[in-house]
């Protein structure tokens, strides 16, 4: 028995905006059963001794701590900046209004 109709795939579609030819109706009605069927299945083994997850490999953080440390000199800074302004990175204006 499928869960998904054909009726239903047209409804989604036309929210969706999609126009489909009776043949990707058909076939889309399909597709999305097993999908469904899947997920019912997953569902069903899904108890609640078993812990959920969200990668089949644990995982862990390699990023390393935030140390935070001194930080440049402006001056150092602004020295390799093809355009400095008072004490900033001077950059092209990209809106047109007066600077």
């Amino acid at each position: 028995m499928s869960t998904i109709s054909r009726e239903e795939v047209v409804r989604v579609a036309a929210l969706a905006r999609i126009e489909l030819t009776e043949a990707e109706i058909d076939r889309l009605a399909g597709e999305l059963d097993v999908i469904a069927s899947a997920v019912a299945r997953v569902s069903e083994v899904a108890t609640p001794d078993v812990p959920a997850t969200s990668h089949p490999v644990p995982m862990s953080n390699v990023m390393r701590d935030d140390v935070p440390v001194t930080p440049l000199p402006v001056a150092d800074v602004l020295a390799a900046a093809p355009d400095a302004r008072d004490g900033q990175f001077g950059v092209p204006q990209i809106l047109e209004e007066d600077a």
